[in-house]
């Protein structure tokens, strides 16, 4: 009887994006939990695992989260020292994110939600104790806009835009909150958005995510203090849904893949 083959390893879903002797900056596809959650007690596979394998199996310190359901950039520290240096920068607002969105109706052309949060109470045993409320501030533009011939809500036409935000502070769902706060919740949010938007675009594009991607970081390098900035092209479930812009803006060449 023949032996059987050893399981084939499990691919590393995470895309390295930049690495030198201080970072690891990757790639994190939508639907993978950044590290062990007590919301999430089942799950077994996450960000932290796989970039500590990306890392020759060393301890890597992340420098930031992102939800489970966002996709994109995700920055790490190598060791300990740079990792504290990254907290500070980052708790100081030195720190500088972008990211992408594609949210229900015409958002205007630009603007600014300054809209205080309730921090989610993390603990279970808190759950019924009001957090106080937080400033959140969270800047936008519009990048452009589509209207499709599909009764969604009663009207003849859905009306949807793809705009960039950069958040000031760094609140829990602070981007999924305010894009609500301002009626235009994002595609996908399955807590915060509009069902039928997001069953429509499920079963058009065979999938169900939530579109929103970090695309890029802007900060100064520990080690010799000169501005970085890293970008991350949003994964291709992402990519697939902006087929409903006819017309997405040329700017300047970007390796976001999309001409913004």
């Amino acid at each position: 009887m023949p032996t059987p083959s050893p399981p084939a390893p499990c691919s590393n879903p995470l895309r390295v994006l930049y690495r030198d002797n201080w970072l690891l900056a990757v790639h994190k596809p939508a639907g993978l939990l950044v590290h062990r959650s007590p919301i999430d007690r089942h799950e077994t596979e996450f960000a932290l695992q796989y970039a500590r394998e990306l890392n020759d199996g060393e301890h890597v310190y992340p420098v930031h989260r992102l939800d489970r359901p966002t996709s994109g950039l995700l920055l790490f520290a190598r060791d300990p020292q740079t990792a504290s240096q990254l907290g500070q920068a980052w708790m100081a607002g030195e720190i500088h994110k972008t990211y992408l969105a594609v949210v229900r109706g015409w958002t205007p052309e630009q603007g600014c939600i300054d809209h205080p949060l309730r921090e989610h109470a993390t603990d279970r045993r808190e759950k019924d104790v009001e957090q106080p409320l937080r400033e959140a501030l969270t800047h936008y533009r519009r990048l452009a806009t589509t209207e499709i011939p599909v009764a969604i809500e009663g009207y003849p036409q859905s009306r949807y835009s793809l705009v960039e935000l950069q958040p000031v502070t760094g609140r829990k769902h602070q981007l999924r909150r305010h894009l609500q706060h301002i009626s235009h919740p994002i595609i996908g949010d399955t807590n915060y958005g509009r069902t039928r938007h997001n069953h429509y675009f499920a079963e058009r594009f065979g999938t169900s995510r939530l579109m929103l991607a970090a695309t890029a970081l802007r900060l100064r390098h520990p080690a010799h203090g000169d501005w970085l900035t890293l970008e991350a092209a949003p994964q291709d479930s992402f990519l697939a849904v902006l087929s409903i812009f006819e017309d997405l803006p040329d700017r300047t060449p970007s390796p976001l893949g999309i001409g913004i």
